[in-house]
């Protein structure tokens, strides 16, 4: 009886969290254009297309990636996020491929790349068009093969991983000044999906803060505001 009780205890603390975290991760809006975005969710998650998210800052990108996995027949592997912008160029081909020990100064250990800990699941590069060049071309070769090499090793590694990246810089304008290849991003934007800005959907803007006066009231234990 215990165990029987402890089991439904479990239940529905498990229901609770998955409700809390579909709720941190929440598209909101009713507008006419977010509809659309949605709609393109819900066609676009089942699949293993690659999809390349477009849009300003704010926008909504990472959420929409989430909600990419969160549908998908991944859901049950890691959702793994990589902001290339925020990592030294020096260092971003390890972070991404992982490295074996030796390989350069610091590398104690064997680690790991993102493609690896996201095998399985959905590995989003956000801040895409900041990767150098030269790591573009081992992302390329990667989605090709379906295969990486960690940096300083000679193996091959057979990695599952669906890949989605989001910028807000314009790929085709930074291709004609050669800032961008132009065979990657045709590999990445199998489906582009367009993120509109807030001004553009001026009538979200009361559900959003209704949204963020209910999630903060929650976090810091106070009624719920109106």
């Amino acid at each position: 009886l215990r165990n029987a009780l402890d089991n439904t205890s479990l239940v529905k603390e498990t229901k609770i969290l998955k409700k809390k975290v579909s709720q941190k991760y929440e598209i909101v809006g009713k507008s006419k254009t977010l509809q659309e975005v949605k709609d393109m969710i819900e066609k676009v998650a089942p699949t293993e297309a690659r999809v390349l998210i477009t849009g300003p800052n704010g926008s909504g990108k990472e959420l929409v990636a989430r909600q990419l996995h969160d549908i998908s027949e991944r859901r049950s592997g890691q959702f793994v996020e990589v902001n290339c912008a925020a990592i030294p160029s020096e260092l971003i081909e390890s972070e991404l491929f992982g490295h074996e020990k030796g390989s350069f100064t610091g590398a104690h250990a064997q680690r790991q790349g993102r493609i690896e800990l996201a095998a399985g699941g959905t590995l989003l590069l956000d801040e895409f068009g900041e990767l150098p060049m030269a790591v573009q071309v081992k992302l390329l070769r990667f989605m090709q093969e379906q295969t990486i090499e960690r940096v300083g090793g000679r193996q091959e590694i057979r990695v599952d991983t669906r890949l989605v990246t989001a910028t807000n810089v314009d790929l085709k304008q930074a291709i004609g000044v050669g800032k961008f290849r132009e065979d990657l991003y045709y590999r990445v934007a199998v489906v582009t999906m367009k993120l509109p800005a807030l001004r553009e959907r001026l009538g979200d803007t009361v559900l959003l803060a209704q949204a963020f006066l209910r999630k903060y009231a929650e976090e810091n234990g106070r009624p719920s505001l109106k």
